[in-house]
């Protein structure tokens, strides 16, 4: 098969007025062109749609106001930020120019930072958060209230925007700085801040979402085994501690899932960062999309371990919720 068969060449220039000053439109394979069709008209409305679904849930029915569920509702709405501005620009630029202008250049880009470093934060905050549950659960409560998760959550959005406004201030304060041509995209980096935020925004709360898990993992194993044997109450009077419960063991490991899942789906895109290959163009936008795909398997994983999830969708569907009592609604 030829080449030309392969590759659609597009040569046009995408500002044809600017000649010399304009980039040339983008080559993509006609398998490129499938891929990320199907990604911009069925995972970029379902990821906006699911996440939807979670926010409003969590926001509307007053028995979900738990700390827990307030992690996920954070987690929900970097995730939607992802299915609605990161997945059309991303695609957009893979198979067309950039013809909104350097300045919105720049606050996409600072978006998909913001929402990308927040999305960590959460996992971080969530890691914790059960790591608390399982391994202290008789000070749970009371170091784990819905007002510190708000004041903590709210924390992670402020010094994740912070921390991204810093890395990108450059790019943010001079627009287009850094553009070869007109009609392009991209946000440079130096080295030494490009470390930093490897270490930043994967090295450090990776390895800290690791340490976490495993403890969690041993204590619950641990437990498990506790109750299995009967010697539950005889074991927490030894050693002054309280047991977790089985609701607490189950949302370990139902949050376990979203953990291992978003390091599948974050680290590829790192590791590729650390190796030095994020240069290959194809490389790197197939690995950026695959963590963007993290944002609609949350949600999937919501609907496969939580009930209530399963319960939300049914009464938003179906219009139940517009109902003035809904929100008193039993959903656990």
């Amino acid at each position: 098969m030829s080449l030309t068969s392969n590759y659609s060449f597009i040569s046009e220039f995408c500002f044809p007025e600017l000649l010399n000053a304009s980039c040339l439109k983008p080559m993509v394979s006609q398998t490129e062109v499938l891929v990320y069709h199907i990604l911009l008209f069925i995972f970029s409305p379902l990821t906006v749609a699911l996440n939807l679904v979670v926010i409003i849930s969590v926001a509307h029915f007053r028995q979900l106001h738990t700390p827990t569920n307030l992690l996920l509702l954070s987690l929900a709405v970097s995730d939607l930020l992802v299915g609605l501005v990161l997945m059309p620009a991303g695609i957009h630029l893979q198979l067309s120019c950039w013809f909104l202008g350097d300045s919105m250049c720049s606050l996409y880009t600072f978006f998909a930072w913001w929402s990308v470093s927040a999305s960590v934060g959460d996992m971080v905050l969530i890691s914790v958060d059960r790591y608390v549950a399982i391994c202290d659960p008789l000070h749970y409560t009371n170091k784990v209230t819905v007002k510190r998760v708000k004041v903590c959550i709210c924390l992670c959005w402020f010094s994740s925007g912070c921390y991204c406004f810093g890395i990108l201030n450059d790019n943010l304060t001079h627009p287009g700085k850094y553009h070869i041509c007109q009609g392009e995209c991209m946000s440079y980096i130096y080295f030494v801040a490009g470390a930093v935020d490897i270490f930043v925004t994967f090295t450090f709360p990776v390895s800290a979402i690791i340490a976490l898990y495993m403890s969690v993992f041993v204590v619950a194993v641990s437990q498990a085994r506790a109750m299995r044997s009967h010697i539950t109450s005889i074991t927490a009077q030894r050693s002054g501690k309280a047991v977790a419960n089985k609701s607490e063991l189950k949302a370990a490991r139902s949050l376990g899932v979203l953990v291992v899942v978003f390091l599948i789906c974050f680290c590829p895109y790192y590791i590729l960062t650390l190796t030095g290959n994020s240069f290959i163009p194809s490389l790197s936008s197939y690995m950026t999309f695959v963590m963007y795909l993290n944002s609609c398997v949350n949600p999937l994983i919501y609907s496969l371990f939580y009930p209530w999830f399963r319960k939300a969708v049914r009464l938003i569907f179906t219009l139940q919720i517009l109902q003035s009592d809904s929100c008193d609604s039993t959903m656990v």
